[in-house]
């Protein structure tokens, strides 16, 4: 093999290995368990304080998720432009695994982009309003719908403005 053919082979090694060759992308991290301290991003209050599911979302870069006290808040804030974008994991309380009383299950949490999302309703959330509701199973969230009102919707469909209805 010639000097010159090496050389070429060495840049293109190098080349190839500062465009990062193969990424492999580190697995999402799991969620988090509520805490008596676990404090809502946008109302500054502990989440064991408000009734119905609840989310977080693991930012790119952090350690520890922002909370929510409300699904809502969950996606105003991948709406916000004034958020950050680069979210690694999102998650939602599973309604699905609700109590016989209907209360979520603070410790069952599903993919919010999985998630189907009963919308219109007459639960009330969290913040004392209106509020979507995470189910893992479709049946059950149709079933929701059909014995509070609203409507099945996937993650992607929510629309911007029922998010930031009054």
């Amino acid at each position: 093999m010639t000097l010159q053919r090496l050389a070429g082979l060495l840049v293109l090694a190098l080349a190839l290995s500062a465009c990062g060759g193969q990424d492999t992308a580190a697995p999402p991290p799991p969620p988090q368990a509520v805490s008596a301290d676990t404090v809502g991003h946008y109302c500054g209050m502990t989440l064991q304080d408000h009734a119905g599911p609840k989310g977080q979302i693991f930012v790119k870069g952090r350690a520890a998720p922002v909370w929510f006290s409300s699904i809502k808040q969950v996606f105003a804030y991948t709406l916000l432009p004034e958020e950050p974008k680069g979210l690694a994991a999102i998650y939602v309380n599973d309604m699905a695994a609700a109590g016989p009383d209907g209360a979520a299950d603070l410790r069952v949490w599903v993919d919010a982009r999985q998630a189907f999302y009963v919308i219109g309703s007459s639960f009330l959330g969290g913040m004392g309003a209106e509020d979507a509701m995470p189910f893992s199973d479709p049946a059950r969230a149709q079933a929701f719908a059909q014995a509070h009102g609203g409507r099945v919707v996937r993650f992607a469909d929510v629309p911007e403005d029922y998010v930031f209805a009054q």
